[in-house]
């Protein structure tokens, strides 16, 4: 059953990727216009860019709608394989809550908290020689919110017997959150945004970037959360929930 699982988790990836892809194109691709006009008002007089490989429009629906529903995807295959790990030890919450709440922790440790230390630039935003360094220092916070995330998973039901549910789900929520704002601490800040740049286009890009993960994350666990549903209730036949691992 675990491959039926993770092709749901494929669809639901894609058509996440799909809502996603809508709602960048209506909110975030407006303002990677004002950023790259931004840049060409700053460039200096008589320099004449390189001709462009893809046209503004090819990259704005051809190449963020692949990029976009790819990704998605990618997202939605690794979802439904945590789920089917999950599940095997959380599936007294039910299929439905346990997508829900996976959907939302995804959301919270890939995309808010690595967010919150190093968000997302525009075009103009940045140097190109330091761009692998501010992509190898955003993958490493999203790393050690993940492991900080799971970490705290599962020190929170260590305490279960010991503490109560509710009890024990704070002490994981705030080793979390300790664990997050040392790591925020050590790691060097990335600030080059110009004086000059636009704020409200700095704003909107950031805001908008942020809203279309939060679209795709949640179209992702709704769609999954049905899906998955319905398959593990036609396998139930005792009445508890069918196991995902053998």
């Amino acid at each position: 059953m675990e491959k039926r699982v993770i092709w749901r988790g494929l669809l639901a990836g894609a058509i996440g990727g799909v809502v996603a892809y809508l709602f960048a194109r209506a909110f975030v691709e407006p303002a990677i216009g004002r950023a790259i006009d931004f840049e060409a008002a700053q460039s200096a007089p008589g320099h004449e860019e390189g001709a462009e490989l893809f046209t503004r429009a090819v990259q704005a629906n051809v190449g963020m709608g692949f990029g976009v529903v790819a990704f998605g995807m990618a997202m939605g295959a690794l979802f439904a394989v945590a789920f089917v790990v999950a599940w095997s030890r959380l599936g007294d919450i039910g299929p439905r809550g346990l997508s829900i709440l996976l959907a939302a922790g995804a959301f919270g440790a890939i995309v808010f908290v690595p967010w919150l230390k190093y968000p997302p630039n525009p075009p103009a935003v940045g140097h190109e020689e330091t761009l692998g360094d501010r992509t190898g220092l955003y993958l490493l916070m999203v790393l050690v919110s993940l492991l900080a995330a799971v970490g705290a998973v599962w020190l929170g039901r260590r305490l279960v017997s010991q503490f109560g549910g509710w009890s024990a789900t704070l002490i994981g929520v705030g080793a979390y959150v300790v664990a997050i704002a040392v790591v925020m601490l050590v790691l060097p800040p990335v600030a080059e945004v110009p004086d000059d740049f636009p704020a409200t286009a700095l704003y909107d890009f950031r805001l908008y970037s942020m809203g279309t993960q939060f679209v795709m994350w949640a179209t992702i666990g709704v769609v999954f959360a049905s899906l998955t549903a319905r398959l593990l209730d036609e396998h139930s036949t005792t009445g508890r929930a069918p196991s995902l691992i053998p």
